[in-house]
This record gives structure tokens, C-alpha cells and sequence, in this order.
């Protein structure tokens, strides 16, 4: 097709229309342009055409979001509901030691500093009882409690056994991959977007523009979606049970394919000038300097910039830099995005009213507390523990519930929060730095609590407050929070076994769940057992490299938890003894559970908080034995950004 000569006026005509046509234009530019001056050139009028059905066909991008949206939450509110009804069970009965059992809440607030914890808890590997079960009939045949799980059931079992499955990091780079289900949610996200890029689209030279065209329409339309993945305050944790760290993994993957979209876009416009308006006697440099054009090249250093600096390795090097640069690029990038094209505006103005909401109104004045916290730097000399007392305020309790209140209206367990601690130097003032709340929850009962961080040196902030923490006993700290989900809680509290693993710090995750699942339980039985033995059982497993970091955790709490049915398990330090066989200790406690009478409805939950290593072999095994017909289900909390 021949676009040179004559046609210069035309295409300069269309550049301007696609800059500025909605998918309302449809009739305007085709009979003003398309036929006046495109009629002999059936080419021409492709390109028209190409445009307008662009426009058109990127509106149902939203419908398609809104879609998967709505089905995802339906999907979580039922099994909210079903799991509220089957979290009282008590058709099945468990050999339990016979301990008492008093509330939960009595001794538990005892902060003890102590570093020695008890030696009927360290080193200890307490083997797996015989646990009986009892179907609701005692006239039930033997043999079909002894039954393994049908057919159907098995398939079920093996297909959530490959989507818990974990693959080996890739080598020479060592990046660690995430589940297998993780993987197919993304790939059939990325599927969305090639979908978005190369339907209807003709793959010629004389049609690159459009393709070009395409590709900047579905970068504006993700905008909106890239930072409500981000947002720490946002509805989606409401509505499908996923808070934005459990979307952080879409929210990188899709900043990634917005950047790879806008090299695209720039490429595929150089390549508009080369083949379409260099001919024309449009020259380089003036396509470069025109004003359209060096905001697009703005926006897309800008947003070059932020996947660069985004990067694990630039993140875990020079965080404080990410942080800074993570925000000031964002706002560059959006304001130049909006005088870049007119038909980006809606979309950038959507998303920067999700990040103005979510940082000024939510994390500067809603959600923020300030308090005076008490320091206490540990015998490794490496960590800092950070202490303070929050009143509880129960006001507002359902908006709370709809839109979040701060950390003085409560959190629940494997909850963090942000901190910030001014006094160590300006550069502080305005960085806020994540970490797992390592004490236990407040109850409906409780007016004060105590709040406690577990913060391990490395460089900046951290490294910076272990060093003021060996001069300052107290210090104004401010608190933003809590977030996080509740997946890991809800899944223990379905469950007739509760395993759950910790590695070092991953303490701060694993003792809230184990206090929450007591207090709970508890409470069950008082109400509903009326003196029966509980009808499940909780197993904590906690691994530590030092002896001196079993001073993260109160040993009064271990004792009380270990003294009142918690199987509490701690091997010896990892420095002196090695690392011990988790994955062996977790799958003797499955399959002792179970060792007396095979019952299929007896659910098990696993939840893992450690190093990489470590949760991928817990997420392993227990792929393994749901392979093998266990009903075993879990959840990995990952520390780190």
C-alpha cells in the first residue's frame, strides 16, 4: 500500500484523530475523513477502522476485570460461610493429655525478658499420639471408615496436590519460583493481556500503526488495576479474602508487561516515522521535539526507571532508595501519561485517586497511631525488640470492618504494620518499614495490649535502630496498620490437626496463631463440649539458629501454650546441630494423626513461616501426602519485600 507522497496529510490527520478518537467517534472521522479522502485507498480506511474497533473492543477489558472480580468473591464468601459452619466439630473425638484448661487470657500477657526458655521445650521433638476418630454413626462397617478416598475424590487430591507443588529455584540466577498454582493464575493473566494485544490485529507493516495504538490503550487501561494491586488499602481484601501482599506477585508481573507494552508503543511509533512519515519528509528530530512525543519518552523513562529500581536485587540492596524513587517515579510517570494522550486521562485519573486515597487519606491521617515504644536489644546483639501498649477503642466497629481502622481498633493474627521512628534521622520521617505483629491478638474482652515487633539488623533502617536501641531505651514511634490477610487462620480453624512451623523470625507469625487458635478452641469446648476432650489439636514447630533467638518469644508463653495441649517442638539451634529434617517432623505428625482409624473428613492444615528453603519443602510435603490421600491443606507466610 502506498502511504508516501499525497498521503502525508492524511496520516498526520490520522495521528491526531487516534490521540484523541473514543470509541464514540466511530462515525465523525470515517465519513469526514474516510470517505472525503480515503475512499480510493482501501488501506487507508483499514487503519481507520483498526482504530475505531481498538477503542471499542478496550472497554471490555474493564466488563472482563469486573467478571473475574465477581467471581472470585462469590467464591470466597461461600466458603467463608461453609467454613463457618463446619468449624464446631464435635462428631470427632481426639485423645488429648489430660491438661486443663484455663482461659486463655489468664498469664498470657506476661512479657517475661528472660532468654532461657524451659528445657522441656528446647530441644525437644515430642513423637506424634495415636489420635482416634468417630463417625457421627457407631453403626457405621469398620470397613468403610477403613476406606481410602473414592476415585473422584483422589483426582481432586492430586490436581491440589500439583497446584500446592513448588518447582526448584531456576538455576545460575537462583530465582525462587512460586507455586504451581501461583504460576497458572499469572500465566492465565498474561493470557489475558496477549489476548488484549493481538485480537482482530493485522500483523503488516502499513498496519503497525494501529498495533502501536493498541498496545498504548491497554497500558492506560491497567493503570487503574496496577495500583489498586498495590494499595495497602483497597476493597479487594473485603471482597475476595486477598490482601495486597497476597497481590504483590500480579501487581510486579503486570508492572512488568505495562513497561514491556510502553517499549512496544515507542518502538512501533519510531517505526510509524520510518515507514509512514519519514517518506512524507517528516524528519527525525522533529518527530522527536514535537511535544506529544517527548512526553511519551518522558513517561516511558519514567516507567523504565520504576521496573529497574524494582528489581529483588536493587530492593534488598538499597531499600530506602526503592522506596523514594518507587513513589516520586509513579507521580512523574502519571502526569506525564496524562498530558501524553488524551484518552489516558480517565484511566490516569482513576489511578491516581487510588494512590492519593490509599497514601494520604488512609496511611497519613486514618490509619496512622503514634505511641512511645519501649527498646530491648537481644543477647545476639542483632535484633531489636520493640514493645508498646495500645489502648483499644471498639467505636465504629462495622466501618472499621468495611474500610479499616487503625492498629488502636485491634489486629489479628500474622497481621503487620509499618513503622516509622523519626528520631533516627530525617531520612526516617517519611519511609515506613513492614513487620510481622508478634504478639498475640486482642480479644473482645481486652482494653490494653502489648504490641510487639521483631526487628533482625541489616542494613538501614534496621541496622540504624539496633544501634539506637543500644543507647535509647524508649523512643516516639508511628504506626501504620495493621494488614494482611487472615487465609492462614481461617484455613487452622477449620482443621482437626494445626501444624505450623516457624523459622527464626517466623516466630512473630506462628506464636499469634497458635495463641489465636487456643483462644478459640477454647472457647468451643466450654460452649459446646461441656468438659469433652477437644476435638482438635495444635502442633507448633519452631526452628531457630542461635540458642541466644529463642529470646524472641516468652518462654512463659511456650510453657503456658506447651503446659495447657499445644505440642510445642524445638530442635536444637541450627549453628551447632544442623539443620533438622522438617519436612520428616511434620509428615510424622500427619501421619501419626491418623495412625489408628483412616477417616477422610479429618482436615489438616500446615502453615509455614521461614527462609525459602524451608517453605518450599513444607509446601512440598504436603503436596506429597495430599497426593497420597491425606487431607492436607497449606499456607505459606513469606517474610520479606
Amino acid at each position: 500500500m502506498d502511504l508516501s507522497g499525497e498521503s502525508g496529510e492524511f496520516l498526520l490527520s490520522l495521528l491526531r484523530f487516534s490521540l484523541q478518537a473514543t470509541a464514540s467517534d466511530s462515525t465523525g472521522f470515517s465519513q469526514e475523513h474516510a470517505v472525503s479522502t480515503a475512499s480510493s485507498n482501501a488501506g487507508r480506511s483499514r487503519l481507520v477502522q483498526g482504530i475505531l474497533f481498538s477503542r471499542s473492543f478496550i472497554l471490555s477489558y474493564q466488563l472482563v476485570l469486573l467478571s473475574f472480580l465477581l467471581l472470585f468473591t462469590v467464591w470466597h464468601w461461600t466458603s467463608r460461610i461453609r467454613v463457618r459452619g463446619t468449624r464446631r466439630r464435635p462428631s470427632n473425638e481426639i485423645s488429648q493429655p489430660a491438661h486443663g484448661r484455663p482461659s486463655a487470657i489468664e498469664g498470657a500477657d506476661a512479657e517475661s525478658r528472660t532468654s532461657s526458655s524451659s528445657s522441656t521445650i528446647i530441644g525437644s521433638s515430642s513423637s506424634p499420639k495415636a489420635l482416634r476418630y468417630y463417625n457421627d454413626s457407631e453403626q457405621t462397617p469398620l470397613l468403610e471408615r477403613l476406606r481410602p478416598p473414592a476415585r473422584g475424590v483422589r483426582i481432586i487430591y492430586w490436581i491440589r496436590a500439583f497446584f500446592i507443588y513448588q518447582p526448584r529455584p531456576i538455576p545460575l540466577v537462583n530465582k525462587t519460583l512460586p507455586s504451581n498454582g501461583t504460576t497458572m493464575s499469572v500465566l492465565v493473566f498474561l493470557g489475558l493481556q496477549v489476548f488484549y494485544v493481538f485480537y482482530k490485529m493485522p500483523l503488516s507493516i502499513p498496519t503497525l500503526f494501529v498495533f502501536a495504538d493498541r498496545t498504548s490503550l491497554l497500558f492506560v487501561a491497567n493503570l487503574p488495576l496496577l495500583y489498586l494491586f498495590a494499595a495497602k488499602n483497597q476493597p479487594l481484601k473485603l471482597l475476595t479474602g486477598y490482601s495486597y501482599e497476597s497481590l504483590n506477585i500480579f501487581h510486579r508481573r503486570l508492572g512488568e508487561v505495562m513497561c514491556l507494552l510502553a517499549l512496544i508503543h515507542s518502538v512501533g511509533m519510531v517505526g510509524v516515522w520510518y515507514t509512514i512519515l519519514r517518506p512524507t519528509g517528516f524528519s527525525l528530530a522533529r518527530f522527536l521535539l514535537s511535544k506529544i512525543i517527548l512526553l511519551g519518552i518522558g513517561a516511558l523513562v519514567a516507567y523504565e526507571l520504576l521496573y529497574f529500581t524494582s528489581l529483588g536485587s536493587f530492593r534488598q540492596r538499597w531499600y530506602e532508595l526503592f522506596l523514594v524513587l518507587h513513589v516520586t517515579l509513579q507521580v512523574i510517570a502519571l502526569v506525564l501519561v496524562w498530558f501524553h494522550h488524551h484518552n489516558s486521562k480517565p484511566y490516569v485519573a482513576a489511578a491516581l485517586a487510588i494512590f492519593l486515597i490509599d497514601r494520604l487519606i488512609y496511611r497519613v491521617v486514618l490509619k496512622i497511631h503514634s505511641s512511645i515504644a519501649m527498646l530491648e536489644v537481644c543477647k545476639d546483639e542483632q535484633t531489636v525488640l520493640v514493645r508498646t501498649t495500645v489502648i483499644i477503642s471498639r467505636k465504629w466497629r462495622l466501618l472499621a470492618y468495611l474500610v479499616g481502622s487503625r492498629i488502636s481498633g485491634g489486629w489479628k493474627a500474622t497481621e503487620h504494620v509499618f513503622l516509622t521512628v523519626p528520631a533516627l534521622s530525617r531520612k526516617y520521617i517519611v519511609q515506613a518499614h513492614p513487620f510481622t505483629i508478634a504478639s498475640r491478638a486482642p480479644n473482645e474482652h481486652d482494653t490494653a495490649v502489648k504490641l510487639k515487633l521483631i526487628i533482625r539488623a541489616q542494613d538501614g533502617f534496621s541496622g540504624d535502630l539496633v544501634r539506637y536501641a543500644k543507647r535509647h531505651s524508649l523512643v516516639n514511634v508511628r504506626i501504620d496498620g495493621p494488614y494482611g490477610s487472615q487465609s492462614a487462620l481461617h484455613l487452622l480453624q477449620q482443621c482437626d490437626l494445626s501444624v505450623i512451623v516457624a523459622g527464626g523470625s517466623g516466630i512473630a507469625v506462628a506464636l499469634p496463631l497458635v495463641w489465636e487458635l487456643y483462644n478459640s478452641r477454647s472457647s468451643i469446648d466450654l460452649e459446646d463440649c461441656m468438659g469433652k476432650k477437644s476435638s482438635s489439636r495444635i502442633v507448633l514447630i519452631w526452628v531457630t539458629r542461635y540458642d541466644s533467638h529463642t529470646a524472641w518469644a516468652d518462654s512463659t508463653e511456650l510453657q503456658f501454650l506447651q503446659d495447657h495441649g499445644v505440642e510445642v517442638s524445638m530442635p536444637p539451634p541450627t549453628a551447632d546441630n544442623g539443620h533438622p529434617d522438617v519436612s520428616s517432623m511434620v509428615e510424622s505428625w500427619i501421619s501419626g494423626h491418623g495412625d489408628t482409624l483412616y477417616d477422610a473428613k479429618a482436615k489438616i492444615g500446615v502453615v509455614c513461616s521461614g527462609p525459602d528453603g524451608m517453605n518450599r519443602a513444607i509446601r512440598n510435603t504436603c503436596s506429597s501426602l495430599l497426593a497420597q490421600g491425606n487431607n492436607v491443606d497449606v499456607e505459606v507466610e513469606k517474610f520479606g519485600w
